[in-house]
């Protein structure tokens, strides 16, 4: 491979080469100068010029990567929720001073180009930021990978809201430009779907071949993802469907337009929207086809684009693993197989026995409802050929399985790959289980939850392939940049390196005794709360009182996840100050801020909503409780926002129900940045408390075994309703309509939900989290006690580093090298 990239030395480092380049793109790249160039030109100028810098870096490690053709890490993930671009990039090549100063000596402020750039949408959450952490990690620790996805036209839906409900408005965030991806066309991928099977006759052998319905093209598009100052640049790559033939001049010249579209439009649907409402027929294949498209399209540009020629594939283990992340991408694994023994023409055990090399699988989730299953009935229709593969492998499957045990034909069926009720159908994460080398959980409890419970008979059957890796978040984005007061204080007391060496932070342990540094870590507090006043005023016009608590629930919108519970602390607070049973100058200074989207189809969550906002304007508007109690609920909660609202918090509500929370990775972000934690024993909730002191967190509810007993025995919530007369004083008076305007049937829905299902036993753990709260009401008031055990969070949080989830990865998983600049 010929080295044809520009040297390093050409990109001048300078204030003065900066500018020079600057103006150079605003001129002919944007086709304007500087006298007439509106802020998103300046803006387009400017990320392409910093990308400039990059991509010698990215060039270098492409061409490393090609030479040595190390193993790598292919990252398959339907969500990749980046966050902002450019200061990620800036931070990477060091280049955040230069190029504030050369604009500055242009007149034109960096903070105003800061705010031009629109976040991608490409994710709904934790699954998707920590799968841009963890590439970002990867780069950083110089680890060969290569993250796949899919490019969303209008990723997941923009947020707002109408008389306080959730209204779902497209979010294009492609509209002004995206200047930090590399669209190849010329690498374009067809996929096939639909159509039929049949077999033939190959020398003597019987083949099956898939005859396609249709077909669609994935057209790349490459990201950028820099390590942190170490000249290394992986990829992210997403695809985006187009019609193979996406215009019918014929039919057009009829004078049918939109027939003459018509296949452009079909094919675009696949990659329009993240998780297309799937309550329809239509939403689900929908849904089956993004996630068919886009491994077919990663494993073919793998195989074809990334490996060199003439490869031989029976060593393809040695140089990819591929990581699923959740069963989303699961269907790769028949996609491999079908390459393998259709198109290669191997011997079936051949295919199988370098396919269970390929594959690790990542499970997210305790609900059974989470665990994706496909009728056989849609994947018959889509996808025919991997039907009939997932068939002969559950087959053979169950065969070993009769033979290990002979006399247990319930285990046999109870592991069958294909469901039977109450529709034949695949389980996707029983099929990633069975194909892949490892089955990882994401946190302590919730890997033995999945190896006692979840997968209990796959665990016993194969016991060495279930391991943990409790996740992590990026320090350089959570904490150096959302965090720059912190970050300088950090620096100040312990040195450079603890940006990627984050156990360094234990050296902070000793200052939690000092004074001066307690006061220097409330005034970088205090700073973060006014810089979340001047954003949450002009992004969202609310008022928000710095000189309050700020007790923050943000997480996608789940009745697991229990904002109800949030919600009827704060409904308990609010009547017994209304009823005289509290005195008001009794009560802590709060301000209860929330972010959350509810999915689409998802009524329950969308009530709930609903009963926020109503809570939060009769709340605000009771001019009692005027720096009191206040409620602030920004419309669409994304990572720019988190990046201000992280770091101004005091109290993380991290109040899933015991054994329902995977891990999250919220709850990290909180504590790293100086957040007092208060939870119940669920998911990295279990970790936090264990590192951090139990001191040091407010521990409430259920633990997962008294969940569990209670569940069996039956639950009835209606009990702990008639018995708590504060409880029942809180449903009682939503029940009323009083947040509602006298409408009584407005949250009914709610409260009967509560009462006669509770599912996630708000009700039994709600006296328990009140107590909870008033323990964080005394140890606010001891402001030097507050501080140090704020202190100490970030301290004692450095295993939290998505840096050291990857170690755990490469170390139980992977078995991949970092590749050194040079090396």
């Amino acid at each position: 491979m010929t080295d044809t990239t520009i040297p390093i030395a050409t990109r001048e480092h300078t204030v003065e080469g900066f500018v020079r380049e600057f103006l150079r793109e605003l001129n002919f790249g944007q086709g304007t100068d500087l006298t007439k160039a509106s802020v998103n030109d300046k803006y387009l100028a400017m990320a392409r010029t910093v990308r400039h810098y990059l991509m010698v870096r990215w060039l270098a490690t492409l061409r490393r990567q090609y030479q040595l053709q190390a193993k790598s890490v292919a990252y398959l993930s339907a969500e990749f929720l980046l966050g902002r671009q450019l200061d990620n990039a800036l931070l990477a090549a060091d280049l955040d001073e230069i190029v504030e100063e050369g604009l500055a000596s242009l007149g034109i402020d960096l903070a105003e180009l800061r705010d031009a750039e629109v976040e991608p949408g490409l994710g709904n959450g934790g699954l998707g930021r920590l799968a841009a952490c963890f590439i970002d990690s990867l780069a950083t620790m110089n680890v060969p990978c290569i993250g796949y996805g899919i490019r969303y036209e209008y990723g997941i839906f923009r947020q707002t809201f109408v008389d306080g409900w959730q209204v779902e408005k497209p979010d294009d965030w492609l509209t002004l430009g995206s200047p930090w991806e590399f669209p190849h066309p010329e690498s374009a991928v067809t996929v096939d779907f639909g159509g039929h099977t049949e077999t033939y006759d190959d020398g003597g052998v019987t083949r099956s071949q898939w005859v396609p319905g249709w077909s669609v093209l994935g057209i790349p598009y490459n990201y950028m993802v820099p390590g942190f100052e170490n000249g290394r640049v992986n990829t992210l790559r997403l695809w985006s469907a187009q019609a193979t033939r996406a215009f019918d001049l014929e039919i057009f010249n009829a004078g049918d337009y939109a027939q003459a579209v018509r296949a452009q439009t079909f094919a675009e649907n696949i990659t329009k929207v993240l998780y297309p409402e799937d309550s329809t027929p239509q939403g689900k294949e929908l849904r089956l086809q993004q996630q068919y498209f886009f491994v077919a399209c990663s494993i073919r540009n793998f195989l074809d684009e990334v490996l060199p020629e003439g490869f031989d594939l029976r060593k393809l283990p040695e140089r990819i693993i591929f990581q699923l992340n959740d069963t989303h991408p699961v269907i790769a694994i028949p996609e491999l197989m079908r390459i393998l023994v259709d198109e290669k023409k191997w011997e079936w055990d051949e295919a199988w026995a370098v396919t269970q090399q390929c594959f690790a699988y990542t499970c997210h989730t305790l609900l059974p409802e989470a665990l994706e299953v496909w009728s056989t009935d849609l994947l018959g229709k889509l996808l025919p050929r991997h039907l009939e593969i997932i068939y002969k492998i559950n087959e053979e499957f169950m065969a070993e399985l009769r033979v290990a045990y002979p006399d247990d034909e319930l285990r046999v069926r109870r592991m069958s790959i294909i469901a039977e009720y109450p529709e034949r159908s695949v389980r996707m994460a029983y099929l990633a289980t069975v194909a892949g080398s490892k089955v990882n959980g994401v946190a302590a409890l919730h890997s033995q939850l999945l190896r006692d419970k979840v997968l209990h008979d796959f665990s016993d059957h194969y016991p060495d392939k279930f391991t943990n890796v409790t996740n992590g978040v990026t320090p350089r984005r959570f904490v150096r940049l959302a965090n720059p007061g912190l970050s300088s204080l950090i620096t100040s007391a312990i040195g450079d390196g603890w940006v990627t060496d984050l156990q360094r932070l234990r050296e902070l342990e000793p200052l939690a005794e000092d004074a001066d540094f307690r006061e220097a870590f409330r005034q970088v507090k205090r700073a973060n709360k006014l810089r979340l006043v001047d954003v949450l005023a002009d992004r969202d016009g609310i008022a928000l009182d710095p000189d309050t608590m700020l007790d923050v629930m943000v997480k996608r919108l789940h009745e697991y996840k229990r904002q109800t519970l949030k919600l009827l602390h704060i409904v308990t607070l609010y009547d017994q100050v209304r009823s005289g049973q509290l005195a008001i100058e009794d009560v802590t200074p709060r301000t209860f801020a929330f972010g959350a989207k509810a999915a689409p189809g998802y009524r329950m969550a969308k009530q709930t909503i609903g009963l926020i906002n109503a809570v939060g304007r009769t709340i605000n508007g009771a001019p009692e409780l005027q720096g009191r109690l206040s409620i602030a609920f920004p419309a669409n909660y994304n990572v720019t926002l988190a990046e201000k609202l992280i770091p101004a918090a005091d109290l993380s509500e991290q109040i899933s129900l015991a054994g329902k929370e995977a891990s999250g990775t919220g709850n990290m972000k909180f504590a790293l940045n100086g957040a007092l934690t208060i939870g119940t024993d669920d998911g990295a909730n279990v970790e936090i408390r264990e590192l951090v002191g139990d001191d040091n967190f407010f521990l409430f509810g259920l633990l997962e075994p008294e969940v569990a007993e209670i569940v069996d025995r039956g639950y009835h919530p209606t009990s702990f309703y008639e018995s708590n007369r504060s409880l029942r004083q809180a449903l009682d008076l939503i029940a009323s309509g009083h947040f509602s305007d006298g409408d009584r049937a407005t949250f009914e829905p709610i409260v009967s939900n509560l009462l006669s299902e509770d599912r996630f036993l708000v009700l039994a753990d709600y006296q328990a989290y009140i107590d909870a709260q008033a323990r964080v009401d005394v140890a606010y008031a001891d402001t030097e006690g507050w501080t140090r055990s704020a202190v100490l969070n970030v301290a004692r949080s450095g295993y939290f580093s998505s840096d050291r989830s990857m170690r755990d990865y490469i170390d139980r998983i992977w078995h991949t090298e970092p590749v050194l600049p040079g090396s």
